[in-house]
């Protein structure tokens, strides 16, 4: 792979990022960094299966000297959803939003008194 293929593959993995927080509903609470890692594994793990299931040029469109295949971009955002689902729910604590940190004891003092 060339150098123009990595920072495509970069750029790309960056987009499909992107569109994955657009199209899930709702806050998510993770950074920007951790959208670019999800939206470059999905980028990745969509090509994969795209070949794998022998449908990565069957819906290609052309613009400018870019060939782009809308179901391989499908399964791409399709993962990034999944990713970026996975990565809030994980990084979602009752602390992040804004409760007190259980204490211990707390729940035996109020029950004896």
């Amino acid at each position: 792979m060339v150098v123009t293929g990595y920072l495509s593959a970069i750029l790309i993995g960056a987009v499909v990022g992107l569109l994955g927080r657009l199209v899930l509903p709702g806050r998510q609470r993770i950074g920007v960094v951790a959208t670019f890692v999800i939206g470059v594994g999905a980028a990745v793990l969509g090509t994969f299966v795209a070949r794998m299931l022998n449908v990565a040029h069957g819906a290609t469109v052309k613009v400018w000297a870019l060939h782009w295949d809308w179901i391989v971009l499908a399964l791409q955002v399709g993962f990034a959803v999944v990713g970026v689902a996975l990565a809030n729910m994980l990084t979602f604590t009752r602390l992040a939003r804004g409760d007190e940190a259980p204490r211990k004891g707390a729940s035996r003092s109020r029950a004896k008194g």
